[in-house]
């Protein structure tokens, strides 16, 4: 029986929004690896409002007559905002398999959509047999389909989806086949803002494939976001630490954003760094007079562009110059 599930508006403004999870029927060919491709959900997980718009997308496409037309979301922000593990944890709290395909210049079209091939017939000969890409692998359904880097995907890549996203919902495939966008697919795509950042290999997105998209902005995590997310993944560590740990971040994606080339950082400080490398350091250098200024040193600094790293230590200067005492975790 499909579960229910609640999704809470972190700001407090919206209703609660409850849905049934899906199921993975029985009778689908490929069952063992769909049910396998279920994620987890994350224990350390906080929703900062993007998840709770998924499921308000949902609720309106489930209360819609079946004319509707899916409305494809496309979550763009600056690395390691979180926008992929958004997707993984709708995926997760709805029950669907997950596939998240890349789209990098280096992937054709051939790869993700399918291919013939020729396969031995046991006799000597041999026979060709279609053999499906990833993208049609994943929405013969159910699942939640994460398109990554969507703004990095190559020319021949884009053409070959417009069908799908659009009201014709299909992929027509090389042998004949007309491959119909399920009921019980979700389509989702993650991008990097086009600026003069350095984010090699993305461009700006076709007009015409831009249009098939529902484009969700997501922002740096706030200072009392960044606590939440500190103090439930790490309970033991004790509030000083917490506090200049998501002061810091803060400060740093805030110079990041800074218009003044001269005095913005150029790399920002994305969520595996404060809550996977950080606290790791601050377990190796508990017994450091800063541990604090060593996991910076050792787990920050190196991931940083040499010349970069003046205005890092600019920024540690004017919001930390000196970490708290340790140990770091009670």
């Amino acid at each position: 029986m499909p579960e229910k599930v609640t999704f809470i508006d972190p700001t407090g403004e919206g209703s609660p929004i409850e849905l049934e999870s899906f199921e993975v029927p029985a009778d689908v060919p490929d069952r063992p690896r769909r049910v396998a491709k279920i994620p987890d959900p994350d224990p350390f997980y906080v929703d900062l409002g993007m998840l709770y718009r998924f499921a308000a997308l949902e609720k309106v496409r489930r209360a819609s007559s079946e004319a509707f037309v899916p409305l494809h979301i496309a979550v763009r922000g600056h690395m390691g905002t979180g926008k992929d593990h958004d997707i993984e944890q709708f995926a997760a709290l709805m029950h669907l398999p997950y596939y998240r395909i890349p789209l990098t210049g280096e992937v054709r079209d051939v790869t993700l959509i399918g291919s013939t091939k020729l396969y031995g017939d046991g006799k000597g000969g041999t026979e060709s047999r279609w053999e499906d890409g990833d993208i049609t692998r994943a929405i013969r359904g159910p699942a939640v389909v994460n398109l990554s880097e969507l703004n990095a995907a190559g020319a021949e890549t884009l053409f070959a989806l417009h069908g799908l996203l659009d009201r014709y919902r299909a992929l027509d495939l090389p042998n004949g086949e007309s491959v119909k966008l399920q009921a019980d697919v979700r389509l989702f795509g993650t991008m990097n803002p086009t600026d003069l950042r350095d984010y090699a290999g993305t461009q700006t997105l076709n007009k015409a494939f831009a249009d098939r998209w529902l484009i969700w902005e997501k922002d740096f995590p706030s200072e009392s976001q960044l606590t939440a997310m500190l103090e439930r993944r790490y309970p033991a560590m004790k509030t000083e630490f917490v506090e200049a740990l998501a002061r810091l971040t803060v400060e740093v994606n805030e110079s990041f954003r800074a218009r003044d080339a001269g005095t913005r950082v150029e790399t920002p400080m994305s969520l595996r760094s404060i809550l996977d490398r950080v606290p790791t350091g601050l377990k190796m250098f508990a017994k450091a007079p800063d541990p604090l200024l060593r996991s910076w040193q050792e787990f920050v600094l190196p991931h940083i562009d040499p010349y970069d790293r003046d205005h890092y230590e600019t920024v540690w200067s004017a919001v930390v110059r000196k970490g708290p005492a340790g140990p770091p975790f009670s």
